[in-house]
């Protein structure tokens, strides 16, 4: 009486994305920059074996994020530097700059959707191309 298991199935590999859900996922990882860098890496990770368009505009959304993410952390010392040798005075046109920062992700960020959607690879004005 003695039932042996089944051997675990093995792991099916992902189909491959149809074109439609290619630019489907691809506009979603510019659209995720509002929220920041992590929409972007999630979507990269999962799908860029699955969708060559989703690879190449995951990884340009995410390079984006990163470049704004490293560019609010230069600004929040910066400002921290600044107001502490102006003896507080700096707060009053320090904010401009991270919000300056924030407005400009997501205008790109939406940019970068709209073109995405209809098929077009998108590239940012401004981004540190660390994942290749």
């Amino acid at each position: 009486m003695t039932e042996s298991t089944p051997p675990p199935a093995a792991p099916q590999p992902a189909q491959p994305l149809s074109e439609t859900e290619d630019r489907q996922w691809a506009s979603f990882a510019h659209l995720g920059g509002i929220l920041g860098f992590l929409p972007a890496l999630i979507i990269w990770l999962v799908f860029k074996a699955r969708g060559t368009f989703t690879n190449q505009e995951g990884k340009e959304a995410l390079n984006f994020q990163i470049t704004i993410a490293i560019a609010q952390v230069v600004i929040f010392i910066l400002n921290t530097i600044l107001t502490a040798v102006t003896f507080g005075l700096w707060t009053f046109i320090g904010w401009i700059f991270p919000l300056a920062v924030w407005i400009a992700g997501v205008i790109f960020s939406i940019l970068g959707f709209t073109k995405s959607k209809e098929g077009v690879a998108y590239r940012y004005p401004a981004s540190v191309r660390l994942i290749k």
